[in-house]
């Protein structure tokens, strides 16, 4: 008896005799019935628990094995709120959110007391200072991309591919209205140019991938005719052709059927409540040369707007391929947006958001080195996304090869997303990445789209005062010789000795190269086909 008071089934029989006795006390005492019934509730739960088989640890725990789940279930939250510290990157840290969401609102987003990081970590990277400072008159950077009249006017830092569907309405348009008030530009995802982005009215690039949605037919093949009249809209600045996604390369783009709405269905051109994955592959072009006339297509129908690619790098000829290509039709790419693996999205496997594509940083330097060999650096700019967050990221990430940074994540903290990480299943507690309209009302636009505007501003503004404590005047001006990093305790070296250096228009004179892709396969593709010759 004592063992069956202590063991794994006490609860279950504490709550049966509770039961019981009060069962009893009920015919002397009619209230006592109504006290049974919470135990008596109990008691069959405990005894469903000890008889079920699909959980082992509630049959062998009934009622108290629970606990463990609901624990589980809120883990994430515990950890966060309670014994997350202020430099954990799960995948953003406490320090990179608050700063996010005070540059937001408007608050002084300083520390006190000094760093908290270890400056004498292994990787740990800064950015050399000058002992004479320059003055920044007007931190509005921006950087021209591609020729004639509808050439654009890229702001700096800019919102990253962020598709109507796997964001609400509510959020969308705030982006867009955020990214007007502040005068840069607001990717719309592969989800399509909708109408809250229209609404919004901010500078629009338009995304289009694999699944062609907002420009498709009904097998889901390029429709130049629909394209045209969207391209052409005045909101729309230029064209991005995706071909990979750094969260997911080579898996196509998912949304899953709860949040296919028969508005996003509308909008994308597919069928309502169904699972939209998009193709692994484009079906407009299969060859480096293809690429380029579709590219060239677009660029016609949208009036001569800035038309480029999206690529998370995997295998390095396919890449080099594109360049060679562009050598060989002296047909150029006007911008290249470089992703990296440790980009966000809605949903993915995990294997793909772990395992899969370069990291942004040696993705930026091989990008650069095989456009700088070739001689299409000064004619291809090129843009960079995948977990930026700070002035210094931009920074950085510049220096090794970036002409401007996008962000998607941090604008939804400047939306007020709390990175509870449920994106996918449409039970956003922000009312951010949900179509839920009960939840995505409390996303308040005006307010939110300020805040969007705020952080734009003020990162642009940190930025600025980093470049001026280095003596430049314009992110353009930064080199791999601004940015150091410590290898080890007693080794540290400037990016520019770690990377491999390629001078410009060293791979048509067939000088060597020190990148050894570039040496190894520049000789061995042409632009029809993406595979090596052998």
């Amino acid at each position: 008896m004592m063992s069956l008071l202590w063991s794994r089934y006490s609860a279950l029989f504490y709550v049966s005799v509770t039961t019981g006795l009060l069962l009893i006390l009920g015919f002397y005492w009619a209230h006592a019935f109504y006290a049974a019934i919470p135990f008596a509730f109990l008691a069959l739960l405990g005894t469903y628990d000890f008889l079920q088989r699909s959980r082992p640890v509630l049959a062998n725990f009934p009622l108290i094995g629970r606990f463990r789940f609901l624990l589980e279930s809120i883990r994430p939250e515990l950890r966060q709120y309670f014994w997350e510290s202020d430099t954990d990157e799960l995948p953003y840290s406490r320090n990179q959110r608050s700063m996010v969401y005070q540059r937001s609102k408007e608050l002084l987003a300083a520390r006190p007391f000094g760093s908290d990081g270890n400056h004498y970590s292994d990787d740990f990277t800064w950015l050399n200072h000058s002992i004479s400072p320059t003055h920044i008159a007007d931190d509005d950077f921006r950087i021209v991309t591609g020729v004639g009249p509808a050439a654009y006017e890229m702001s700096i830092l800019n919102i990253s591919g962020t598709s109507f569907g796997s964001l609400s309405p509510n959020a969308i348009q705030a982006l867009s209205t955020g990214a007007k008030q502040g005068g840069f530009a607001h990717n719309t995802g592969e989800g399509s140019f909708s109408q809250y982005h229209e609404m919004g009215g901010g500078d629009t690039i338009w995304q289009i991938s694999t699944g062609y949605f907002g420009c498709r037919t009904k097998d889901g093949k390029f429709d130049s005719e629909v394209f045209e009249t969207r391209a052409r809209l005045p909101q729309v600045k230029m064209i991005e052709i995706k071909l990979s996604q750094g969260a997911k390369p080579g898996h196509g783009g998912m949304l899953l059927g709860s949040k296919v709405t028969p508005e996003i269905a509308k909008t994308r051109g597919v069928e309502p409540f169904k699972d939209v994955v998009s193709p692994h592959s484009h079906s407009a072009f299969s060859t480096p040369n293809e690429l380029l006339e579709f590219a060239n297509q677009l660029r016609t129908l949208s009036g001569g707007k800035p038309v480029g690619i999206k690529l998370c790098v995997g295998h390095p000829w396919e890449f080099v391929s594109i360049v060679k290509a562009m050598v060989e039709t002296e047909s150029v790419l006007d911008f290249i947006t470089v992703d990296g693996s440790e980009g966000g999205t809605g949903a993915a496997p995990v294997e793909f958001t772990d395992h899969i594509g370069s990291p942004l940083r040696d993705a930026v330097v091989f990008v650069d080195n095989a456009l700088k060999g070739a001689g299409l650096r000064d004619r291809v700019k090129v843009g960079a996304s995948g977990k930026i967050v700070s002035a210094y990221d931009i920074a950085r990430i510049c220096a090794l090869g970036a002409d401007w940074c996008n962000m998607a994540r941090p604008f939804m903290f400047s939306l007020g997303c709390i990175q509870a990480r449920d994106c996918s299943s449409g039970h956003c507690p922000t009312g951010i990445a949900t179509m839920d309209p009960k939840r995505y009302r409390a996303l308040d636009i005006k307010s939110r789209a300020t805040r969007v505007c705020n952080f734009q501003k003020n990162t642009r503004f940190a930025l600025k005062e980093l470049l001026e404590a280095t003596g430049l005047t314009h992110p353009e001006q930064l080199t791999r010789r601004h940015i150091v990093r410590r290898l080890s305790g007693s080794q540290i070296k400037l990016a520019d000795q770690i990377y491999p250096k390629v001078e410009p228009g060293a791979l048509i004179r067939g000088d060597k190269v020190d990148d050894p892709r570039l040496a190894s396969y520049w000789s061995r593709v042409n632009g029809s086909s993406f595979s090596p010759i052998n």
